[in-house]
């Protein structure tokens, strides 16, 4: 049986409801079984638990962090009883939901609480998805009438919106949607995102890279909407028509593991089939270590400009350069670079700037 499991989030009225019924809708229709967990915050203050009745807004936040663990404990242990191929477990929110309405100090001491780091319960989703709140964009769409645990303005729910988007920011596959387009649009193109993560009717990655002139590293760390991963790439042996590596990637000793297997189709398209790894799989993995390469080390600032994802690797053998990349869902989507990015050339094609090039030992 195959689980993947998904986080929709985004601000206030962003058109979750939506979302999750078209969702359920198309696919159950592609054969998945598709369950939904949902969203904490408005049950508990349906039941009348709420920041305003807690002791704290702290308190309130620490109970929906425990809740929500266990909620999506029991899903997955329900869902791994079914008998079905394929299981869509889809978060209404998930647990880094919390961190946009707590300060960093106090989100730590919730996690050490609860024997959890920020890495391993952003990375435990498999994909999130972020609807844009009608407020930033669609305006005369924004309303809170819709849901009674929300009162926040037009501006209290861009400013929350942002919060949301940069908690989230750091995860390998984080989508944002926004509201460009007409609201059935937005829905269609949420569809079409969890249909390419899914691989339906195969996984295709478009990617395009390019070779940029080295970044202000402290513009990037501090940068509201960017995060450091800490990446180890290890290349296996592999067939010549593909490429499989592990990685370990987290930050501050905190890490998950990734088997990733690569197949080409075209210049820009590949088949990219990806599977999480335990520690004790990932050690013994290395064994099969390709001893031609060399691992590549490099930090990774994953920044998220103008609802546009970019990933950003700076290598320790490089003080004048680095690599850029995006994933695009259209390979004629336009690119908006933030200005402090200064291109030097596309290096999409060029396979010397690719990593299992960089790791050749020569």
């Amino acid at each position: 049986m195959e689980l993947t499991k998904i986080v929709i989030t985004g601000g206030p009225c962003a058109g979750k409801s939506t979302a999750l019924s078209r969702i359920q809708e198309e696919f159950t229709e592609l054969g998945y079984t598709v369950l939904f967990v949902p969203e904490t915050a408005t049950e508990l203050i349906n039941g009348g638990v709420a920041p305003w009745t807690c002791k704290t807004s702290d308190d309130f936040q620490k109970f929906l962090m425990k809740l929500q663990i266990e909620k999506e404990k029991i899903f997955e242990l329900a869902a791994s009883s079914m008998p079905s191929e394929k299981v869509l477990l889809v978060c209404d929110r998930g647990m880094l939901d919390n961190k946009a309405y707590m300060l960093q100090d106090v989100f730590s001491q919730a996690l050490s609480e609860l024997n959890l780091n920020e890495v391993e319960i952003r990375d435990n989703y498999d994909a999130v998805f972020h609807l844009v709140t009608a407020a930033d964009g669609a305006v005369e769409f924004y309303t809170t009438a819709n849901n009674t645990a929300r009162t926040e303005t037009p501006a209290e729910a861009i400013e929350l919106d942002r919060k949301l988007l940069s908690a989230w920011t750091g995860h390998p596959h984080l989508r944002v949607i926004d509201n460009s387009t007409t609201f059935d649009n937005k829905i269609k193109k949420l569809i079409a995102e969890i249909s390419s993560f899914l691989g339906e009717p195969e996984p295709l990655e478009i990617e395009r890279k390019f070779l940029i002139e080295y970044p202000d590293i402290d513009w990037l760390e501090n940068s509201f909407n960017c995060k450091k991963i800490e990446i180890i790439q290890t290349y296996l042996k592999s067939g010549e028509k593909e490429e499989i590596r592990v990685r370990q990637r987290g930050l501050n000793g905190n890490y998950i593991y990734f088997k990733t297997i690569k197949r080409k189709v075209d210049e820009l398209k590949r088949i990219e089939i990806e599977k999480r790894l335990s520690k004790d799989e990932y050690l013994t993995l290395l064994m099969e270590a390709d001893t031609e390469k060399r691992q590549i080390r490099k930090n990774r600032y994953c920044l998220m400009s103008d609802n546009q994802y970019f990933e950003i690797d700076v290598y320790p053998f490089w003080n004048d350069k680095a690599i850029l990349e995006i994933e695009l869902s259209d390979e004629n989507a336009e690119i908006v670079f933030p200005e402090q990015i200064k291109i030097i050339k596309e290096v999409t094609d060029d396979d010397n700037y690719k990593n299992a090039s960089l790791a050749k030992i020569k």
